[in-house]
């Protein structure tokens, strides 16, 4: 979904985004796991992005190239694409009425659940994500590790609220500007609400929760429904 990280997601150096493609990719072949049961059954897939772009699909193309796959992508604010293997529609992950039950074989969403809103949106989302394909693959940073992700800062989603505030209006960090005002500070800090085990175990009753692991800690949680 469009979020302020969306209009800054290009920072970063090269090694950083080298090692976040490398999380991608051996991410990816957990999906791939999911992609490879729908085509023994029905010759081609249907996977529904939520929030996802075709950027991310092609920097991995070299993993999925060769599979009979169609994408829908669902954004607030979608982006033209002229990829016939891509249907790009503008769509809230909380509400998506348009969309029947059972549209789509696998429904992906990567770094996605976090920026929807408080636990009610989250809830909506993840009901949202069981309704619409009998599998699904569900990506986001998990609240125990110590970096948070948007705004590469340790420790800072552990801080109070007034705290983060203060720092969100005193510099850039991560994917986010120094804050105008206290306004676009609120928005920033706001912007995500990362998910522990126990969270996202209650909002995927249904998935395998898959710890993703650095150095022994927990980086992030995918929700697989096979």
């Amino acid at each position: 979904m469009s979020t302020a990280r969306d209009r800054t997601k290009d920072h970063g150096g090269s090694d950083e985004l080298r090692a976040q493609t490398g999380f991608r990719r051996r991410r990816f072949s957990s999906f791939l796991g999911l992609v490879d049961a729908v085509i023994a059954e029905k010759g081609e897939a249907h996977v529904l992005d939520i929030g996802g772009t075709y950027s991310y699909w092609q920097g991995l193309a070299p993993l999925w190239g060769g599979q009979p796959l169609r994408f829908t992508l669902i954004n607030l604010d979608p982006e033209p694409v002229s990829d016939v293997r891509f249907v790009a529609r503008p769509g809230n992950a909380c509400a998506m009425p348009d969309l029947a039950d059972r549209s789509f074989d696998i429904v992906h969403s990567n770094s996605v659940i976090e920026h929807v809103g408080r636990w009610a949106d989250m809830r909506a989302m993840a009901r949202e994500v069981g309704r619409l394909a009998p599998r699904y693959f569900v990506q986001t940073p998990a609240f125990g590790f110590p970096v948070e992700p948007h705004f590469r800062a340790p420790f800072f989603h552990w801080l109070p609220e007034p705290w983060r505030i203060r720092l969100a209006r005193t510099m850039p960090l991560g994917f986010y500007p120094r804050a105008r005002d206290l306004d676009e500070a609120m928005r920033f800090v706001e912007d995500a609400a990362l998910l522990d085990y126990r969270r996202m175990r209650e909002l995927f009753p249904d998935a395998e929760i898959v710890k993703e692991r650095f150095f022994g800690l927990t980086k992030s949680f995918i929700a697989i429904r096979r």
